[in-house]
């Protein structure tokens, strides 16, 4: 038996399910709940405890841990009387791992606090990649006491973990990661456009750019992406697309100006426009290669 703490995971997707089962190898206890019946299966088949029910995922949970796509997902399954708030035990720790806006972690504290439940924002960066490796940039908002009683289940998740702040800090640093990313990815895209109009090598190119000053990451992640044109979701730009959204009006609330980010957030709107809403965010290749007359398929 063990005499780790209790899981209830809620959200079982492309991040969610490897992220519960690198918590089923710690050995902690997971129980978890989705809307569709493959996934559960698979989360049997980890060694996880499916359930019928949000109520019944995080009825005897220690810890409840939410990975759902936006804050409109959050708030359903937080609240109501089905939701996580009215069934979850008094003392339990909420961690939320989606993307979502600031302001709705921070009201979720709130309305938590009052029935007794801790709670932290905490975002994550590093993809399905990150995910499936446990090695994922975790980035946290809530008190430093809820964190320091987090932070073994973290490490079973990722290997950056830092407190950024108070509630909604978490977030905030994710809406920039998410800037960064798009307009990481958006700078790639066009060198690899002007590198093919231009006859070289591409692969080579790719190579000894990533071992300079330009390397990223991003580059490293999503070089096979561009080079094979594979665009299977690893992160899909209708979820890019949501987190610009957060990023440009949280930064108009503070009065920060996002000149190139606002750009960016445009180009992936006009691709998910385009019907490629459901491609991997390595697919603002596509865009490009549309403005450039450069189409490879």
């Amino acid at each position: 038996m063990s005499t780790l703490p209790k899981i209830a995971w809620i959200g079982l997707g492309i991040m969610g399910a490897p992220m519960a089962e690198n918590l089923i190898k710690a050995g902690y206890p997971v129980t978890g709940h989705t809307l569709e019946q493959d996934k559960l299966d698979r989360l049997a088949a980890a060694g996880g405890t499916p359930a019928a029910s949000i109520a019944e995922a995080v009825r005897e949970a220690d810890v409840v841990v939410t990975m759902v796509p936006a804050s409109p997902q959050v708030e359903a399954i937080a609240y109501g009387p089905d939701g996580i708030l009215e069934n979850a035990r008094r003392g339990a720790l909420l961690i939320d791992m989606s993307s979502i806006t600031p302001q709705t972690s921070v009201d979720l504290a709130a309305a938590a606090a009052g029935k007794g439940i801790r709670v932290l924002d905490a975002p994550v960066s590093g993809g399905e990649a990150g995910a499936v490796e446990a090695v994922l940039s975790i980035m946290i908002g809530g008190t430093q006491e809820d964190f320091d009683a987090a932070y073994p289940l973290f490490e079973a998740l990722g290997k950056t973990i830092v407190r950024c702040g108070p509630h909604g800090s978490g977030q905030t640093v994710k809406a920039a990661n998410q800037l960064i990313v798009a307009v990481n990815i958006q700078a790639c895209a066009e060198a690899v456009v002007f590198l093919e109009k231009s006859g070289v090598d591409l692969s080579a190119a790719l190579d000894v750019l990533n071992g300079g000053l330009a390397g990223s990451t991003v580059l490293t992640r999503k070089k096979d992406n561009f080079l094979n044109r594979d665009f299977a979701p690893g992160f899909r730009i209708d979820l890019h697309h949501k987190d610009m959204g957060i990023v440009t009006d949280a930064a108009r609330a503070v009065g920060a100006a996002l000149p190139t980010g606002t750009l960016v957030a445009s180009l992936v709107a006009a691709l998910r426009a385009q019907g490629d809403g459901g491609l991997d965010h390595s697919a603002l290749l596509r865009g490009v290669e549309r403005l450039s007359g450069h189409t490879t398929g």
